[in-house]
């Protein structure tokens, strides 16, 4: 340590220069005056060169315990690494049965992740050849399980698949075929092949600026009471909730806005029994509607006031604006759709489980108990945030897109007697505005109901 710090006060001494100094002749010598001050000690830079000796001696210090350390480590990550090629021997014989798990190939690729990193570190500092034989073999062995992951996916998609075709085959042998069918001859022609332009246009009687809503026509043929009434329901409160409907006993009555009963089915817009979204249908002596943020059906009974009400089934069912019909916007809560046609009672909705893609259930009040119930239910593969609507005819869903403001389009079916779906639809429904807030079908005289923005419009379908 002397040694290097006297090296050091010399290095820096050495560039000091002679003095060059003037004097006299006196008798027979030279006399001059002479500064000695150059030849004082550097206090000042043997201090610095001190600090600096200091803090080199610290960091070799540091870097030999860094060496240590990574040097006692090295044989653990070798037997870590010798552990996971032996972990990974069982995935190798498996690959090629597809009977491993992605899960357990994603917990080994984050653990390979983590090894890398320590590797990585360890081999920055010692760079030798062990190190970077583990560097690449890491590398190797994560590619390699990437790669598993991805073939894995692959077949998880293809037996998900498979899983919800069967499912939705023995959802379907559940019923007798002429429950789909029916009697109604027009059912049996197959998918619908013509919507006419709008045959009823009118504003909504509570005015255009309620938006969102949803009207049509008494949609059970066997109804008595209710036969030909009409009933309109917009929601009046910030365009999600609604706790009336208005009833129309004849068409003539609907169109000239007189003679309509009010029913209110809800104390206020946050009763448990409000209605959330613009999706309803008067179905018999009762109003069918999606219940005040939850993921069940609700049922009010004109005669009776009571409400009954039935959970949907699935895994995340979405409320509460997150699975929304949507086009260039989204209509906000329209998660759930209730739906009827010549088969009955649909619900059409989304769920977690299956993706966000639209679910169908079938609705059926039992009269005896008094009890409302879901008896099927089928998954699509239809994302249901890509849809603008949708709605029912002779078992079959129909969905709409968006094509411009005055245009949408009947696009997809699925058809629960079968389980099959056509992607290759392209039925234009004309508009009087852009955004469809509910579109209905109606059995008893093959019409289609739409809530255009506070407009009241109606198609005949045509098979």
């Amino acid at each position: 340590m002397l040694q290097i710090l006297l090296l050091l006060l010399l290095s820096s001494t050495a560039d000091s220069r002679s003095q060059r100094v003037s004097g006299y002749k006196k008798a027979n010598a030279c006399v001059c005056q002479l500064n000695s001050t150059m030849w004082l000690f550097p206090a000042q830079k043997f201090k610095y060169v001190l600090e600096e000796v200091h803090t080199c001696e610290g960091s070799l210090n540091n870097l030999q315990e860094e060496l240590t350390f990574s040097s006692q480590r090295l044989p653990l990550i070798q037997d870590q690494f010798t552990n996971f090629t032996a972990r990974l021997e069982p995935y190798n014989y498996l690959h090629f049965r597809g009977l491993y798990t992605e899960l357990s190939l994603r917990q080994l690729g984050q653990e390979l992740s983590q090894l890398q990193v320590d590797i990585d570190v360890v081999h920055s500092q010692l760079n030798n050849s062990e190190t970077q034989k583990l560097s690449k073999e890491a590398d190797r062995l994560h590619k390699h399980v990437n790669k598993m992951q991805t073939i894995d996916t692959l077949n998880m998609k293809t037996v998900k698949e498979k899983l919800r075709y069967l499912k939705n085959n023995v959802e379907t042998c559940k019923s007798i075929p002429k429950d789909f069918r029916g009697h109604d001859r027009h059912c049996l022609r197959g998918l619908i092949t013509n919507i006419s332009d709008p045959i009823t246009a009118k504003v909504s009687p509570h005015g255009k600026s309620y938006i969102s809503g949803s009207w049509g026509k008494q949609a059970q043929k066997e109804s008595d009471g209710q036969k030909n009434s009409y009933w309109v329901q917009p929601l009046l409160s910030s365009h999600i909730w609604g706790n009336t409907v208005r009833l129309y006993q004849t068409y003539e009555d609907l169109m000239a806005s007189t003679n309509h009963r009010e029913f209110t089915f809800a104390s206020s817009y946050s009763h448990p029994s409000t209605n959330e979204g613009p999706n309803a249908v008067l179905y018999g002596e009762a109003l069918y509607y999606h219940c005040y943020r939850s993921a069940d059906i609700c049922r009010y009974d004109l005669e009776t006031n009571e409400v009954k009400r039935v959970t949907l089934p699935g895994t995340g069912v979405g409320f509460n604006n997150k699975f929304p019909y949507c086009y260039y916007d989204c209509r906000l809560n329209s998660d759930v759709d209730v739906e009827a046609d010549e088969t009955g009672l649909w619900a059409l909705y989304a769920t977690i489980g299956n993706h966000g893609n639209l679910v169908i259930s079938r609705l059926v009040w039992d009269s005896e108990v008094k009890s409302l119930n879901v008896t099927q239910t089928w998954e699509t593969r239809l994302f249901k945030k890509a849809v603008s609507n949708a709605f029912m005819v002779c078992g079959v869903m129909y969905a709409t897109r968006y094509v411009n403001e005055y245009r949408e389009e009947v696009f997809y079916a699925f058809d629960t007697a079968t389980g099959k779906e056509d992607n290759s639809l392209a039925i234009p429904l004309e508009k009087v505005a852009k955004a469809v807030a509910s579109l209905s079908y109606n059995p008893t005289n093959k019409q289609i109901y739409m809530y255009n923005d506070g407009y009241l419009l109606a198609y005949q379908v045509y098979f």
